[in-house]
């Protein structure tokens, strides 16, 4: 299983630090590994109108299928919901 999102407002320090809390060990500064998925992390500044930039951390969860769908979209969610309080 495989997905990728996007999130604008965080930082790829935070982003590892829910991950980490979220059961994972940061293996380096973008990838976080847990027993059953793995997550990596990558950054881009992305432009918000003609003179604001955003950094838009993008995270790639996947897991194996022995982890369970609904395991994989609990996690997924439960990163969803740390990321979007991070904006304010």
């Amino acid at each position: 299983m495989r997905r990728e999102k996007q999130f604008r407002g965080i930082s790829m320090r935070l982003a590892r630090n829910y991950l980490e809390n979220l059961g994972g060990t940061a293996v380096d500064d973008t990838t976080v590994e847990a027993d059953d998925w793995r997550v990596d992390l990558s950054a881009e500044k992305v432009a918000i109108g003609p003179s604001i930039e955003l950094t838009e951390v993008s995270v790639a969860f996947e897991a194996d299928d022995e982890f369970g769908e609904e395991n994989f979209e609990q996690l997924v969610a439960d990163f969803s919901r740390k990321a979007m309080r991070a904006g304010g």
